[in-house]
């Protein structure tokens, strides 16, 4: 069902009829005085009110002296003034029933306890008033579309009209990205600065761009965010509803892996922050991209829409990554081959008949099987015949059409054979013109077409791969959700007696019982405490065994060589036992060492490593990648924040390099991989019914032949002391 948007708050930032500067200034280079003329010289449809106690004119335009003075209605509030008396003309805004609010100016929750309060003020004022707020401390807003031409912001360049919205937390990102979309003739719809994030913040702006009919991609740029799960959900329906789907693009600053070196488990020290954020931007449908360059690519790539028999335009996706290759040269077709199969896309076959077709129009010099070189002297016809007949072809999902200037190749000429088989074909179709000067006019013209036009090979190669990635997640199956039970009152306990003793670091000895509870396959095993004990522990439960060093201050027992496997005799276990003992004590000569785990051996099975990491704000952040003792140096892992179910588990499971050698590598029998997809369910269950572990780790989980199941070989845990922190140290 269609929202009816005439009604949202942000319509009064975003499409105001009435403006007023509080703060406007009559000098030149102040923020005061150029937003206001940024409005007055983009062509404002709307009314404009500097608002100046001190000036009879900014601009040759009346000022007023205060909001009260102004006769009409007053839509948006744009706020230029120092914090104090921004609160004192927010409190003036509301009286006087402004709509909206946009603070450009700084100097709140980022420089201190005295701004945050302030901005606190604010916030509270404008919420109790049912009016939006945008900033403080941003560039401002821009609506270029030629019903509103707003610009209300800083920045002198008023950017093309079109069909994306950027949303940004930095402002001097936003001035840059202007100069870089008018050097690429790229229009927008919105174009957000949200700086501080008092009241609107991206999830607000996400939700009120989906439902806008102007926009049909989003675009942002995130330094943090400040939800998590309910983050998912809601950009999930963006990217995916039954209600008109959007791509959203996001660029993430700092994307390294600092503050997760000083965790305690392999998850902890895995993860760190960019682990949270990648989870939310794979879970919620988020095409995460590495560069300003790559947005605009892959923007321009979404953008492209195709008007179909029911006068609808429909965004060109690909039903599957064939993709077909038209150049008159071949060393730029050879790099786009190699940068498609980089970008998760194949070449198509082409059937017979295609390439009957080719052969009928094409020289005989040129190569009729995939990519199609059609020489570099082709000709219009040539490109719109050979892009014609691979586009038709049933086993071809899109097209990259490649032009290398010849002297007598007609480039405009060209464009426009693209554009009209592009018309006929709901196929994307991406091009690549390369040069600058030569190629200008072609570029133009298909830009002006909205058909995506890159200067290299690997841009469109890329922009091809991601549409294929979108396509993927508009289309991926839903499969029946697993009916798991637990015992949940059971783990309740385990870990409620470790924190009455207080232990809030747990081995295998609770950990087991507390895996068992949510259905893991654990394996035999008990404490020891001398040679002879471990010697008849063994005996009972049959060899062989494994024996692992028992101390709350070892948790890595391998590094420690705690570990000893194999064991097949009473005398290897004695013998062990004493070896075990001699090396912790060498490891860490202070431990407090309550024994050696005696453990029955589990049979083989390929390893593998799931655990659990919790957050503040975001909770628990969810690990699944190749284990054993190189799951570090390595670091084939993936993440999701819980809680998960069955549909994410089994993508988690195939992202990973690993999944190779679950399928069956080179004789080996194929792994148990639906016992794994239900350990993540289990372990997602677990972290969201027990808030007190902050840190685990299963690892290895033994992934024994299908139908075997899986068993949990070694775990470890980290427990919230009551009253503690949750958040493990970093």
């Amino acid at each position: 069902m269609e929202n009816d948007s005439s009604i949202n708050p942000l319509d009064a930032i975003f499409a105001p009829k009435s403006v007023a500067v509080i703060g406007a200034s009559t000098t030149p280079g102040k923020v005061g005085h150029d937003i206001f003329v940024n409005i007055l010289k983009g062509g404002y449809n709307g009314t404009l009110y500097p608002i100046n106690p001190s000036a009879r004119s900014i601009s040759s335009v009346r000022a007023y002296k205060s909001l009260t003075e102004i006769p009409d209605e007053i839509d948006l509030g744009i706020v230029i003034l120092p914090p104090k008396a921004a609160l004192q003309s927010v409190q003036e805004a509301v009286a006087k029933g402004v709509k909206g609010i946009v603070i450009v100016s700084a100097g709140f929750r980022e420089i201190g306890s005295e701004g945050r309060a302030i901005e606190d003020r604010l916030v509270a004022t404008c919420r109790e008033a049912g009016v939006r707020l945008i900033g403080p401390n941003c560039l401002g807003v821009i609506n270029p579309l030629p019903a509103v031409q707003l610009n209300a912001s800083f920045s002198a360049r008023m950017p093309k009209a079109g069909n994306v919205s950027f949303i940004s937390q930095s402002g001097a990102l936003c001035t840059a990205v202007l100069d870089f979309a008018a050097d690429r003739n790229f229009g927008f719809s919105k174009f957000i600065s949200i700086g501080n994030k008092a009241d609107v913040d991206e999830l607000d702006l996400l939700r009120y761009l989906h439902q806008d009919h102007d926009t049909e991609v989003i675009l942002i740029y995130v330094e943090e965010l400040r939800r998590g799960p309910e983050f998912i959900e809601a950009v999930k329906e963006i990217t995916c509803g039954d209600y008109r789907p959007k791509p959203v693009l996001v660029i993430k600053s700092g994307r390294t892996s600092a503050g997760a070196q000083a965790a305690a488990s392999h998850t902890g020290s895995l993860a760190g922050t960019e682990g949270v954020y990648d989870a939310i931007f794979v879970q919620s449908g988020i095409i995460r991209v590495a560069s300003i360059d790559e947005l605009f690519d892959f923007a321009t790539a979404f953008a492209y829409k195709n008007e179909s028999e029911l006068g609808k335009m429909r965004r060109k996706v690909p039903a599957g990554n064939r993709v077909a290759i038209v150049t008159n040269a071949g060393g730029p077709g050879i790099v786009a081959t190699d940068m498609t199969m980089f970008s998760g896309l194949q070449l198509a076959k082409f059937k017979d008949e295609t390439l009957e077709t080719l052969a009928s129009h094409l020289p005989s010099t040129a190569n009729l099987h995939n990519p199609v070189d059609i020489i570099g002297d082709a000709s219009i016809d040539r490109y719109e015949n050979a892009l014609g007949a691979v586009i038709r072809d049933e086993g071809v999902d899109g097209a990259l059409v490649i032009l290398t200037p010849q002297s007598m190749t007609d480039v405009l000429g060209t464009a426009e054979a693209i554009a009209r088989i592009a018309r006929k074909s709901f196929k994307p179709i991406m091009c690549c013109f390369m040069g600058v000067i030569d190629v200008s006019h072609g570029v133009k013209y298909l830009q002006e077409h909205g058909i995506p036009v890159y200067r290299f090979p690997e841009n469109a190669a890329k922009a091809f791969g991601a549409l294929y990635r979108y396509s993927n997640w508009l289309n991926r199956q839903h499969l029946a959700q697993y009916n798991l039970k637990f015992d949940r009152e059971r783990a309740a306990k385990i870990i409620q007696d470790c924190l009455a003793r207080g232990k809030n670091r747990i081995g295998e000895l609770d950990g087991i019982g507390i895996l068992e509870s949510y259905g893991f396959k654990v394996l035999p095993t008990r404490l020891a405490t001398t040679g002879d004990e471990a010697a008849a522990i063994a005996a009972e439960m049959g060899f062989p065994v494994v024996m692992k060093i028992v101390s709350e201050q070892i948790l890595h027992k391998s590094d420690a060589g705690g570990v000893i496997v194999g064991l097949a005799t009473a005398a290897e276990v004695k013998e062990a036992f004493d070896t075990i003992l001699t090396r912790a004590r060498g490891y860490k000569p202070d431990a407090q060492i309550e024994g050696v785990l005696v453990q029955k051996m589990a049979s083989a099975g390929t390893e593998v490593i799931m655990g659990l990491n919790r957050y503040p704000i975001f909770g628990p952040l969810l690990m699944f990648g190749s284990g054993g003792i190189f799951v570090e140096v390595f670091q084939d892992v993936t993440f999701r924040l819980a809680p998960i179910g069955r549909n994410e588990a089994r993508r988690m499971v195939r992202e990973i390099k690993g999944y190779k050698l679950l399928q069956g590598f080179r004789g080996k029998a194929k792994g148990d991989i639906e016992s794994i997809e239900k350990c993540l369910v289990s372990l997602s269950n677990m972290a969201m019914n027990h808030p007190e572990i902050v840190e685990l780790d299963i690892n290895p989980l033994l992934v024994h032949a299908e139908g075997q199941a899986a068993t949990a070989a070694d775990c470890r845990m980290i427990l919230k002391t009551p009253g503690g922190d949750p958040t493990p140290a970093h």
